[in-house]
């Protein structure tokens, strides 16, 4: 029988990093550009932590109010509080005590960055209740997974400029991708307990609605790179990003389960691309 601290860590999908490297790769990416470059280490230490301790409640609050739909989904039936084995009230007790954890990491920071916590922390929250009646609940899931994008460019300039939110934009897109085939997983379920996904709602035309987000999100990347001075080396990375996406759509073209789960996962490389490049082209000016 499993120990209670594995039943934790399953969770808050410590288990699963895929969850917090989607979320960690547009904030540093946000980090490096709004720092030129030379992000203070603190501030990346600090948004690390906070990123997965943020995620770790998010996921545990997610299947606190979804724990009567994941039964019914033959890939979460066995989470640790669907299948029974620990007690939805554990659940609520973990996401506070992450978030609140998170929370004393951003108070180190300036007071416009801890304003956009609070925000941040009220998207993540309220994002399972959007299941049940928003037709697009991965859009507003870009919100939650982008707003370290914000913030960052807040606690180094204490500013938001447009720049971050053309970035939040090209994360909403990201997420409708790479969401929407992980989505096209467990279609059938969703269908049979009446939740909202991008995968039902796209229906028939979910494998274009996959790449038109794809080709946005790297569009804005493209934009933003150029406009804040970045050069041959993040366009290398950015093409690498776009054999990625291209590879996707072979994944998923034919929409069989695994292959979209592969391609869900598959998208730490993209992400990963593209803030290496962002990277790589700072240190090498």
């Amino acid at each position: 029988m499993e120990n209670r601290f594995m039943l934790y860590l399953r969770l808050v999908r410590l288990d699963k990093p895929i969850g917090s490297l989607l979320l960690l790769w547009p904030t540093l990416c946000a980090l490096w550009i709004a720092s030129d470059g030379k992000p203070d280490w603190y501030l990346v230490l600090v948004f690390v932590l906070g990123t997965v301790l943020m995620r770790s409640a998010g996921c545990a609050i997610n299947d606190f109010a979804d724990r009567d739909f994941d039964r019914h989904v033959k890939r979460t039936a066995d989470r640790p509080l669907t299948s029974g084995k620990l007690r939805p009230l554990e659940a609520v007790w973990v996401a506070c005590s992450l978030a609140f954890l998170s929370f004393l990491l951003v108070l180190s920071l300036n007071w416009l960055t801890v304003g956009l916590s609070v925000i941040a922390l009220v998207v993540a929250a309220t994002y399972p209740l959007f299941k049940r009646f928003f037709a697009l609940p991965q859009a507003y899931l870009g919100i939650a997974f982008g707003f370290g994008i914000p913030m960052a460019f807040a606690a180094v300039q204490n500013n938001v400029p447009w720049i971050a939110w053309f970035l939040l934009l090209a994360n909403i897109f990201w997420a409708l991708a790479y969401d929407t085939e992980y989505a096209m997983v467990d279609r059938d379920d969703d269908l049979k307990i009446g939740i909202f996904t991008s995968a039902i709602t796209f229906g028939r035309y979910d494998v274009l609605a996959v790449m038109a987000c794809y080709f946005m999100m790297l569009i804005i990347v493209l934009l933003a790179g150029i406009f804040t001075g970045l050069g041959k080396w993040f366009v290398m990375g950015w093409s690498l990003a776009v054999l990625c996406a291209a590879y996707h759509y072979r994944l998923i073209r034919n929409r069989d389960r695994n292959a979209c789960f592969f391609a869900f996962r598959h998208n730490n490389w993209l992400g990963a691309f593209i803030f290496l490049s962002i990277a790589l082209d700072y240190a090498l000016r």
